[in-house]
């Protein structure tokens, strides 16, 4: 069970890490004009930016921790609502209440990302961001998004952590609003075992999750002297050995991305027109990441059918990553985080176009296996044209006879 990073993998990390390992200097921080700093995790910050249009880059310990900076860095306050959909990881939803916010959640489209329609109709006063997640390396439709946020007066933050490289109209995920979140688990386009990266244009917010991430500190200190006194920090700063898996990582994404868009394509191609089978809408065909072929089927029982012939079971089944799934999240009501009113998440069945889709879906892998997310059959990263066609081969056989 892996993403596209984990199986690339290979002498370009080791190589940077034994860089690192060689000076002994294993934290961030040092003086940059020393030869026996290596700095893997600054120059990693200063790549992802430049790789996505982006001015500041922030390595962190992992997605979550980039969620929750940046929501912190707005300046989320008690009781303000966020906006977020059905389908995500629960780590949307945790970040969300960690900064004391109230998760409002949204129906997804046959995108499997939150649905434009819903978003709008979810608005209330208390709202203050949409957190916009590109599911399954599928860029939300930002142009509806950002429309919707400018007419009402709402922040975005994008949860990219699924969608390194995505982009939507050639512009890369992460950039669309104040904040983008990134994560580098074993799951992820780009790997260092775990990690994340956060990216900003403005030279404020920059600073204010900066000094988030580290103990109230302005950015790229070499002692502990530096401080931000008006922000009272955390923790959530990368290491060298694991920037310098993510920089070698990150000069592979390319690379990356037109493999998965390549045997995406040929297993594609290799499967007919099948009665009762269909497949998930890609805001931006050019732009997705291409680690899954989502088939969404005509009706649940037939999804359940070749799933479980296939070996693993639907999306509706997908644990931490469906809403309805996440009791623990829905009756979290603590002092710190009650809410009003306590519904406000959302209980089974108040997102039944959600819950429909869901149930009705399967993800083939391309990139990604990971049973959690009902990639459970497909093909890895690694695979040649012969295991492609053959997983093409045996999808096909499967759904003709559950069709019989």
């Amino acid at each position: 069970m892996a993403g596209p990073g984990s199986d690339a993998f290979g002498d370009e990390e080791r190589a940077e890490v034994l860089a690192v390992l060689a000076t002994g200097q294993l934290s961030r921080y040092g003086d940059l004009d020393d030869p026996r700093f290596a700095h893997k995790v600054y120059d990693l910050e200063l790549d992802f930016a430049q790789y996505c249009g982006s001015r500041y880059a922030i390595a962190t310990s992992s997605g979550t921790a980039s969620l929750l900076i940046s929501l912190l860095a707005l300046g989320l306050q008690h009781g303000d609502e966020v906006l977020a959909p059905g389908f995500t990881y629960v780590a949307t939803y945790a970040a969300i209440i960690h900064a004391r916010g109230v998760p409002v959640l949204v129906e997804v489209d046959e995108s499997l990302t939150i649905d434009p329609v819903d978003l709008k109709r979810k608005i209330t006063p208390r709202t203050r961001v949409i957190l916009a997640v590109h599911m399954l390396g599928n860029p939300c439709d930002m142009a509806a998004i950002r429309d919707i946020a400018a007419q009402s007066g709402l922040l975005i933050i994008e949860d990219a952590c699924q969608a390194a490289g995505a982009s939507f109209q050639k512009q890369r995920v992460g950039t669309f609003g104040a904040f983008g979140a990134f994560s580098l688990n074993r799951y992820k386009m780009i790997s260092a075992g775990e990690g994340g990266l956060l990216i900003t244009d403005d030279v404020q917010l920059y600073e204010r999750a900066f000094a988030l991430h580290d103990q109230g500190h302005l950015p790229m200190r070499a002692t502990k002297t530096t401080l931000r006194e008006t922000v009272i920090g955390l923790n959530f700063k990368m290491n060298e050995i694991t920037g310098a898996i993510a920089l070698a990582q990150l000069r592979k994404l390319e690379i990356l991305l037109a493999t998965l868009r390549r045997n995406k394509r040929r297993l594609r191609a290799n499967i007919p027109d099948l009665p009762g089978v269909g497949y998930r809408r890609l805001n931006d065909p050019d732009g997705e990441c291409a680690t899954l072929l989502t088939v969404i089927f005509h009706d649940a029982e037939l999804a359940d059918a070749v799933a479980a012939k296939l070996g693993g079971k639907t999306l509706g089944a997908s644990g931490w990553h469906h809403y309805r799934h996440m009791s623990h999240i829905a009756e979290h009501r603590t002092p710190a985080t009650r809410w009003s009113p306590p519904a406000l998440y959302a209980a089974p069945g108040d997102l039944p176009r959600t819950e429909d889709l869901l149930a009705r879906s399967i993800n083939i892998s391309v990139g990604v296996v990971d049973p959690g997310l009902s990639a459970f059959f497909g093909v890895d990263i690694t695979a040649d044209a012969e295991r492609i066609d053959a997983a093409a081969g045996r999808f096909v056989d499967v759904v003709r006879s559950c069709s019989k």
